[in-house]
């Protein structure tokens, strides 16, 4: 299953319409498909995928809302109760008989449907999300589903105008209100997103391992480390490090490890290892603050590793907030970067729309305030500095 589209209105904390595209917005050159991934193909078209999608902006601009609001939705697909997801606090504002709208895009597996397309199908779930008094529920929800012949442009990909509703809300009776009917399609057609939400480990920085950390991993991060292994004895677990030419210690909670080795090492062992699942399995990982305890040649080489087709076989994406604007010097493209900005609400804006050429340095084109909402105001600024020279004052 891979997301194409997610459009949701009626989110209390947005300006309007919140709106994030997967598929490419930019016409796809022979230089630069070795970098994304197929999401389907048919007998006039090939549509892409970015591989990396990132999400910038100032403090307090709703970066960590979106990918929220992008962890909620994924695992609504999944079948998970819309009140046991931990992101749903998305919704903590919404007033009681209040609701929001969601559209959700994506291709995914319908082989008894659409038997002569390699059973891929796209789909549009529309889910309506109340309030009552001591729970969210989901009023009113309806499927549609197409065959991928025929779809000869991105606009047509999204137009489903004329599709017949197959699957409703008011015909299954027996299902809880706060699941999706996503679940009777995921069934049946064998399908779910596999997606790696990091959005936690934002601001808690401890290792967890199941089995012993992989020994190219670890030396990337750390070259004085020889191991790091797992055992496991019954109900206990030893945590086995060793230094180079030093004697192994044995630890027995993973929170000790953080005596012994960096910030950046452990925030990187555990992307890395959440990163290589993902590529093994086409997901999606979902960090916030990307570039937290690490340096910019790491943080690169995590980026570089998702369009690389040869480390990144299956289309993996990684999703990700930053306020390092050098990060996006990494990207030879603008449609995988959202512009995030907090002006009397959330609002999102793809970069493709903002600027329409490619060699435009985006660091220096967000670090100007060409792109407006990306550099704190200047109002805010000189309060600042004249509130500073004030105390200074009044020590004299």
């Amino acid at each position: 299953m891979k997301l194409l589209k997610l459009e949701v209105t009626g989110l209390p904390l947005f300006k309007e319409k919140c709106e994030i595209d997967f598929l490419s917005l930019q016409r796809v050159s022979a230089d630069n498909a070795d970098k994304m991934s197929k999401v389907f193909v048919n007998s006039t078209n090939e549509f892409y995928q970015n591989n990396v999608l990132s999400f910038i902006g100032i403090n307090a601009s709703g970066k960590t809302t979106i990918l929220k609001l992008i962890t909620f939705v994924c695992r609504m697909l999944n079948n998970e109760p819309i009140n046991s997801i931990e992101a749903s606090e998305i919704l903590d504002d919404l007033a009681e008989n209040q609701y929001v709208t969601f559209k959700t895009y994506f291709s995914a597996s319908n082989k008894e449907t659409f038997p002569f397309t390699d059973g891929i199908a796209i789909n549009l779930l529309e889910t309506t999300i109340a309030k009552t008094k001591e729970k969210l529920i989901i009023s009113n929800e309806t499927l549609k589903s197409k065959s991928i012949t025929g779809i000869n442009s991105k606009k047509n990909v999204f137009d489903f105008n004329g599709v017949e509703i197959n699957s409703s809300r008011q015909f299954n009776e027996f299902l809880l209100d706060d699941v999706s009917i996503m679940v009777a399609f995921n069934k049946r057609n064998n399908e779910q997103i596999a997606i790696s939400d990091m959005l936690k480990f934002t601001n808690i920085n401890q290792l967890s391992l199941s089995e012993d950390c992989p020994l190219e991993l670890i030396a990337f991060f750390d070259p004085s480390v020889e191991y790091l292994k797992v055992n496991k004895n019954n109900k206990d677990t030893d945590i086995c490090l060793k230094f180079k030419d030093k004697p192994e210690i044995v630890l027995n909670q993973f929170s000790d490890l953080n005596r012994y080795l960096s910030s950046g090492t452990i925030k990187g062992i555990n992307i890395f290892l959440n990163a290589i699942k993902t590529f093994e399995i086409g997901g999606y990982l979902i960090i916030d603050e990307l570039e937290n305890h690490f340096n910019q040649e790491i943080v690169s080489t995590l980026i570089r590793f998702y369009m690389d087709k040869k480390v990144n076989p299956k289309g993996a994406m990684l999703i990700f907030s930053t306020h390092y604007s050098e990060l996006l010097d990494e990207f030879e493209r603008n449609d995988n970067i959202y512009i995030v900005r907090n002006r009397n609400g959330i609002s999102a804006e793809n970069l493709s729309n903002i600027l329409k050429r490619n060699d435009i340095k985006k660091s220096e084109a967000y670090q100007s305030g060409y792109l407006e909402g990306t550099v704190p105001m200047y109002d805010a600024y000189i309060e600042l500095k004249d509130s500073l020279i004030a105390t200074h004052k009044e020590e004299q």
